[in-house]
Parts: structure tokens; sequence; C-alpha cells
């Protein structure tokens, strides 16, 4: 489905600042997986996902979408296989213009366009019964300008309309990040179900470990461009924050809790206080 193959990124090549960011990552994805990709501040995690969707173009190795080489495809081409969800809410929607707008161009995303009406009668049926299982109250706010949303409700409409053109993989992008933390297990619990509902080969970054082993499965921890370990399925069930960073010290020694960041580190110790 989605296979990545040896590879290589290393990012100011032959200066002082050299910085390898994948050292010969492969993975390899199939139907339906859902796949969770922690580690340190630098592991590779964003430019992993960067690779995927085309924002980077890798020094060496494949990747595939089903049987199409798409290593050297630009973004724009990518994105008829792929959908991504961002960190900030202000991406993936325009402030400027109403929910229904903005749902009527996801909706004919990888659609050809035509000289048809963008908003329908139907289409509006169709977007307040998507809205409405959200459960924000979004589908009585069609003409409500998103600027006007707060940052959960922009984010939970982002992930909506990330899933309208049915992606061949659906990119997470730290999507819960930015949102405090009540908004936060709202877009992950909502995460979970529409991934659930529509079986979308899911590939999500997060710096929440406990969020990490919640949702999908399969985990992988990445550290200076390598995959330390990968936990599947049954492996992520019996695992828990303190497990997985324990695995992290045994296999990396001396990089210790230092090398993840504070809003890993408050989840770890929000797991281990019961709190």
């Amino acid at each position: 489905m989605l296979t990545i193959d040896n590879v290589h990124k290393t990012f100011f090549a032959g200066t002082v600042n050299e910085r390898r960011a994948l050292a010969g990552v492969s993975l390899r994805l199939e139907e339906g997986d859902f796949l969770t990709v922690i580690g340190s501040n630098g592991a590779g995690k964003s430019t992993i996902l960067n690779t995927i969707s085309g924002t980077l173009i890798p020094d060496s190795g494949t990747v595939r979408v089903d049987d199409h080489d798409v290593t050297r495809l630009p973004e724009h081409k990518r994105a008829r296989y792929l959908s991504r969800v961002f960190q900030d809410p202000m991406k993936g929607s325009s402030p400027t213009m109403t929910v229904e707008q903005n749902m009527a161009i996801a909706y004919q995303r990888g659609k050809s366009r035509g000289l048809v009406p963008g908003l329908t009668g139907a289409r509006r049926t169709l977007f307040r019964e998507k809205l409405a299982s959200l459960e924000l109250g979004l589908e009585n706010r069609l003409g409500a300008k998103v600027g006007l949303l707060s940052g959960g409700q922009r984010q939970a409409l982002s992930l909506l309309m990330a899933t309208f053109s049915e992606p061949r993989i659906l990119l997470l992008d730290e999507h819960t990040a930015a949102l405090d933390p009540q908004r936060a297990d709202l877009v992950s619990r909502l995460t979970g179900e529409i991934v659930a509902e529509q079986g979308l080969t899911t590939v999500m970054v997060t710096h929440n470990m406990e969020q990490a082993l919640r949702l999908g499965n399969r985990l992988i921890m990445m550290h200076e461009g390598r995959i330390l370990f990968e936990l599947d399925d049954e492996q992520k069930r019996s695992m828990t924050v303190p497990g997985l960073l324990e695995q992290f010290r045994r296999l990396q020694p001396g990089a210790g809790q230092d090398a993840f960041d504070d809003a890993t580190l408050f989840e770890s110790v929000k797991t281990d206080d019961g709190r």
C-alpha cells in the first residue's frame, strides 16, 4: 500500500550545519494500517511525513503508493493520493470563507471541477450530516466564517474535510498539539472514529505518547533519523508510557528523558501519577 524503501535525507550536506534527518528508513503499511510515529526532537518524524507528502524529495531511496513510484512526484501531483491535517488549526481551511464554502472546495478535491455549482441543496444536507457527527454544533453554522471558529472546531473541520476525497493515505502532523487538553482529547477521539469508519490508511506524527498508544494498530519510535523499534497492535495494547521511555533508554543509552520535549514528558508524568 505505502512502501518506503531505504530512504535517506540530509540537510545542508557538506557544510558545518550538515544534519542527517533520515538514515536508511524502510517501512511498509498495508491497507487500513494506522501508524503512530513518536520520537525525540529532531528524530526525523516530520521529515518522514514530508517525504511521504512530497514536501521533501529524498536524497536516495523510494516511496511507493500502491504500484506507483511517487518518490520524485511533486507535492501537488501527489495530492491525488494523500490528504493532510497540520498542527496549526489555521492551516487547511480559509478563514475568510464560510464553513460550507470550505467544505465545498474540499468536496471537489481530486474531482473534475467543470462548470457545476459548488453548493447545492443536496450538498448542504450532506455537509450538515457530516458536521453533526462532530457533535460541535457546526451543522448550524454553515454560513459562519471559519476564522470565527475556535481552534478545536477548526481542527475538527479540517479533519473532516481531509477525508472527503477518500484519500489513499491520511497524514496527521501533530494535529492536536496546538489545542488545549479538552479540545485535543475531542479531536483525538474524532480521529479514531473517522479513521475506523472509513478504514483509512493513516500515518500520525505525535509528541504525545499516550495518544500514540491509544490510537492506531502500529507504532514506531524514531531517533536520529532511524527507526529504533516498532510495536504491532498486540504489543501496543500492553505497552505503557513509562515502558516506552524505558525502551528508548535501553536502545539509546545516554539519551534518557532529556531527548524528549516538555509536552512528551508531561504526558509521561501524567500517566505515572494517574491524573
